[in-house]
């Protein structure tokens, strides 16, 4: 801080990088936190690249914004602007959380209360209410720092000596000295960090270590405040929420090298290397048994699938041979079983590998399975031709192929029809904000969930009447009203709303398995954890490229034709498995009588309605649809604009598994109906 320049009540500042949703809620909820302070806003960029630099300068002219050309780290990012600020006080604030309206005013109460205090911290929640561990935090001595990595502190959280990492042993709602605090969220004394940089650490702690790219930052900072003399403290009497981005989650290995990468540095940075040397040893040995652990659960977690095909294509191959053995009047060859069909199984396995079926998806997809077994068939075909031993198994490799493919793509049906249950929504705001987020959820093809209705403080006095009929009764209510009618996710509507109660709120339902949201006045765009779901149709469309590469008509025939041949051989089957995917079985045998028409070309199994032919241009390629694609949508009155719109979107976005998705939920709404 310059010593010319008249300090400020507070100066707050944000590190972002590549989450521009987030980071315009914070300063949202900032802007409203700091009216009655003297306050300068930073936000220091890392070179994002989703847009973050031209939303700060369009949307808020009045913060400082430093835009990096390279992602430079969390500290050498909160340097620059520390070096800038004039606040008596500054705010290290996460761009992933929302401030209550009065914790700006409280934390620098509290500190000028404190005049001890170089740095404080608030109660810190999680995306469901819940309180967070971080909130408060002791040094990683060697000892402390063993605890948390062999999962002590975790098992006696009550513990004064194993519950030291994370302080679990005090409560959440008392006032305590603490070590440290997190980074995102650590309001720091300007006279505690000492900004006369020409002498600095002579009388304070100096500014953050930037040998510190990711984690271990915050605590470094705070262990040299202690030992300037400052004491940090732990405040409860306010709160924030951190959604917490997921880029690197606590199970993946560079999050287990990073975390515990920090902890060792501050270990050796701060403590006797002679006294720790063997708890140091232990440390390193213990980061690398978590990195195993790590990769072999990922390992095992991804692994369902493929054993899953394996045994499918196996089993289907050994049937076949079984039945012409016993049709031919022979006796089963162990050859067979040791070679031909446990090739064809791992040939498919592959096939689909390769093809990345096997990839993270909350789906599992179908087009890589024609991929696989044709590899699968290939591989055993062509090894029938140089190992004569096993030709007798031609006719058996041939008749397994369509039956593989059939079976596999059916688990794989039932896998994705009971994971595309409809999420039920309420909002909890006034009608015309529930009114809003229906219609945009109505003309959205995909939507991440349908609204039941809202809650509000009182009765609604305007807004349509349509939507006051769908207002589920009062917010003294709602947690009845979630029980009752079975909700996945509540949406706040920011109009309206202090922060303070929605914060108070969602502690209160932490309890129960749903999911918070965010609607911020004007946005059309829903925040959740560490997720943003983009439900405006305009907004989606103005996003897309001028020149998009549409779905060719040979994979789009492809496609209609294997799956209206799969449906033909498994027809003997359709009851079971209709009931396994929880799909009505009357109205989808209904539907088989469109299937020469698809298998002629006229028709393809999702399309347009028949109606809306004239609306779409030829070069969309999109015919009549034995289920349309208006079928997702929960109303059929929609304007010209959002059904050209929508169609637009399936065209553009199109896939087996949107194709998918669109017949199972056609024939689920077409039974509720």
């Amino acid at each position: 801080m310059d010593a010319q320049v008249q300090p400020i009540d507070l100066s707050v500042i944000i590190v972002n990088y590549n989450v521009r949703d987030f980071l315009e809620q914070a300063l949202k909820s900032v802007l409203e936190a700091c009216e009655n302070l003297s306050t300068e806003i930073f936000v220091v960029d890392n070179n994002s690249a989703d847009g973050s630099v031209e939303m700060i300068r369009s949307k808020f002219p009045g913060v400082t914004l430093i835009a990096n050309q390279e992602n430079t780290g969390f500290s050498q990012a909160n340097n620059m602007a520390i070096r800038r600020a004039r606040g008596r006080h500054l705010l290290i604030l996460n761009p992933d959380t929302i401030v209550q309206e009065d914790t700006l005013t409280r934390l620098v109460t509290f500190m000028d209360q404190h005049p001890d205090a170089g740095a404080v911290g608030c109660q810190i929640l999680n995306p469901d209410g819940s309180f967070a561990q971080e909130s408060r935090r002791s040094f990683p001595t060697p000892d402390i720092a063993f605890y948390k990595l062999t999962g002590l502190s975790k098992l006696f959280p009550k513990s004064r000596r194993f519950g030291r990492y994370n302080m679990t042993y005090l409560p959440v709602d008392e006032t305590a000295e603490v070590d440290a605090l997190s980074g995102s969220c650590m309001m720091l004394r300007a006279d505690a960090l000492n900004q006369n940089h020409e002498s600095e650490g002579e009388l304070g702690a100096g500014l953050f270590d930037e040998a510190f790219f990711m984690y271990g930052e915050d605590l470094d900072l705070c262990y040299r405040i202690q030992k300037a003399g400052w004491k940090i403290f732990y405040y409860p009497g306010t709160q924030i929420i951190h959604y917490k981005g997921e880029s690197t989650k606590k199970g993946d290995l560079l999050y287990v090298r990073l975390f515990y990468g920090a902890m060792l540095l501050f270990i050796e940075k701060h403590h006797d290397p002679n006294r720790s040397r063997f708890l140091r040893f232990l440390l390193r040995a213990g980061i690398f048994a978590r990195a195993g652990l790590s990769l072999l659960k990922s390992s095992l977690s991804g692994a369902t699938a493929p054993i899953l095909d394996f045994g499918v294509v196996f089993c289907t191959v050994s049937a076949v041979a079984l039945v012409r053995w016993i049709w031919m009047g022979g006796q089963p060859a162990a050859l067979f079983y040791g070679t031909v069909a446990p090739g064809y199984a791992l040939g498919t396995v592959v096939g689909i590998w390769i093809a990345g079926g096997y990839r993270r998806s909350p789906s599992v997809p179908l087009r890589h399975v024609f991929v696989g077994i044709a590899v699968g068939f290939f591989v055993v075909a062509s090894a029938s031709y140089f190992i004569p031993a096993i030709g007798f198994s031609r006719i058996v490799i041939l008749v397994s192929l369509p039956l593989a493919a059939s079976f596999l793509s059916v688990w794989r049906g039932i896998w994705n029809a009971n994971r595309v249950d409809i999420r039920k929504a309420l909002l909890v705001g006034d009608a015309e904000e529930a009114g809003r987020l229906a219609r945009m959820i109505e003309s959205h093809p995909r939507p991440p969930f349908m609204l039941e209705g809202f809650v509000s403080g009182s009765d609604p006095s305007n807004g349509s009447p349509q939507y006051d009929s769908s207002r589920l009764g009062r917010f003294s209510q709602l947690r009845d009203i979630i029980r009752l009618r079975g909700i996945h996710d509540v949406v706040f509507a920011a109009r309206g709303l202090s922060n303070q109660m929605i914060f108070r709120t969602m502690q209160d339902l932490q309890d129960l398995k749903i999911q918070f949201r965010m609607l911020q006045e004007g946005s059309d765009q829903i925040i959740g954890k560490a997720s943003v779901s983009q439900l405006s149709m305009g907004a989606t469309l103005a996003e897309l490229p001028e020149v998009v590469v549409l779905r060719s008509r040979r994979a789009q025939r492809t496609y209609d034709v294997m799956m209206c041949l799969g449906a033909v051989i498994l027809l003997p089957f359709s009851p079971l498995f209709l009931s396994l995917a929880r799909l009505p079985i009357a109205a989808t045998l209904r539907k088989l009588r469109w299937l020469p028409a698809v298998l002629s070309g006229q028709m393809s199994l999702v399309g347009c309605s028949e109606g809306h032919l004239s609306l779409i241009p030829d070069t969309w390629r999109l015919k009549k649809g034995v289920f349309s694609i208006t079928n997702t949508f929960t109303t059929r009155e929609l304007e010209i604009d959002d059904l050209t719109r929508a169609y637009w979107f399936y065209v553009t976005h199109q896939s087996p598994g949107l194709d998918a998705d669109i017949m199972i939920r056609s024939l689920r709404e077409e039974s509720s109906g």
